[in-house]
C-alpha cells in the first residue's frame, strides 16, 4: 500500500523505539517533504483544560500524538466538510481547523464535542525517512477507517490489527510487552 493521508502505520512487533512501540499512527499528510501522523493508541492522563491557558468546558482526554513538538495541539474529527480549513484525511475523518471556531460550535451544539480526539505532539518524518523505515521492516501499512480512529478501545487497537493480519502477526499480538512478566 502506498503512503498517503488516510493510511495506518502499525508498528512491527520488533520495533523497540519507546515512542512507537506497539503504536498505530494515522498518516494525516504525506508529500515530497515528509510525513505527518498522529498516534491513535496512546492516551495520556491529561485532559484538554490541563493544557490550555483559558478555561474551557470540554473535558476531552488528550492523546500523545507523537514525540515531535509536544507543546502543540492537534485534533481529529468527523467534520471535514463542516469545519472551515479542516483537512480531509479519509472518509469520515478531518484534521484541524480553527480551534476557537470548533469550541464555539461545540458549545452551541452545532458539532458534537464527543466526536473529537485531541493530541499533544505529532509523529513526523523527513523526506524518504518513513519509506526507509517501512523498507527496513519497522511498519506495516494498512488502510484506515473512521471507526479505527474514533471507536473502540485504543488500548487494544494495535493487538486487534495484528490479529487481523493473521499468521505470525496473530501469534505475536498476544505476546506480552515485557516477556519477563509472563
Amino acid at each position: 500500500m502506498d503512503l498517503a493521508p488516510g493510511v495506518l502505520l502499525v508498528a512491527e512487533p520488533a520495533l523497540l523505539d519507546p515512542n512507537f512501540r506497539r503504536s498505530v499512527v494515522l498518516i494525516c499528510d504525506h508529500n515530497a517533504d515528509g510525513s505527518f501522523g498522529l498516534i491513535l493508541n496512546r492516551p495520556t492522563e491529561f485532559h484538554l483544560p490541563d493544557v490550555l491557558d483559558e478555561p474551557i468546558e470540554m473535558e476531552h482526554l488528550l492523546y500523545f500524538g507523537g514525540p515531535v513538538q509536544t507543546d502543540t495541539l492537534h485534533y481529529l474529527h468527523p467534520y471535514a466538510d463542516e469545519v472551515e480549513h479542516a483537512v480531509p484525511v479519509l472518509n469520515g475523518v478531518g484534521w484541524g481547523g480553527p480551534f476557537d471556531d470548533i469550541v464555539e460550535q461545540v458549545q452551541s451544539g452545532t458539532l458534537d464535542g464527543d466526536a473529537f480526539r485531541f493530541f499533544v505532539g505529532y509523529a513526523g518524518w523527513g523526506e524518504d525517512q518513513l519509506a526507509d523505515e517501512i523498507e527496513e521492516g519497522s511498519w506495516v501499512v494498512l488502510p484506515a477507517s473512521a471507526a479505527q480512529v474514533f471507536e473502540g478501545d485504543p488500548s487494544v487497537l494495535w493487538r486487534d490489527l495484528m490479529r487481523d493480519l493473521g499468521g505470525e502477526y496473530a501469534l505475536l499480538s498476544n505476546y506480552p510487552d515485557d516477556p519477563q512478566m509472563n
